[in-house]
């Protein structure tokens, strides 16, 4: 979350106890991964770490078009290779959800070429700058 305040002033505390952010950022400037996609290749295995830095709010982090294989969250794995806590076999997730100050990581493989979106699944979010793309070649 970004707070503006005026032009090379402090941030807006009014804005920040009033949870009404100006901008979202992944590692801390909205839009960046817009313009400077992740690149990845079909087949690879990728690992995003992510941290809801907040201060306030909860993210989701997702992938639109990847199925995470490994889920990493606060010190435990829900679901790893594929395999749930209990040893059960064919399972995937499609978002890691974090509230303030929450991390962990999540991995996947991409099936084929393409543009994937990456997005705080609250897409107001997104649209505030939460968004990003992987470009996945052969």
């Amino acid at each position: 979350e970004i707070y503006l305040g005026p032009e090379g002033g402090q941030t807006d505390a009014a804005k920040v106890a009033a949870k009404t952010p100006d901008l979202f950022a992944f590692n801390g400037i909205a839009f960046q991964y817009a313009q400077r996609p992740f690149t990845a290749k079909v087949g690879e295995k990728v690992r995003f770490w992510v941290l809801s830095a907040g201060p306030n709010l909860s993210t989701s982090f997702h992938i639109i078009g990847g199925q995470f294989g490994t889920v990493y969250f606060e010190g435990g794995y829900l679901l790893k290779d594929g395999k749930d806590a209990f040893g059960n076999s064919g399972g995937g997730s499609q978002a890691l959800g974090l509230e303030a100050a929450q991390a962990g990581f999540v991995e996947l493989t991409f099936p084929e070429p393409g543009h994937y979106t990456v997005v705080d699944h609250a897409f107001l979010d997104a649209e505030r700058g939460a968004l990003g793309t992987i470009e996945v070649t052969e």
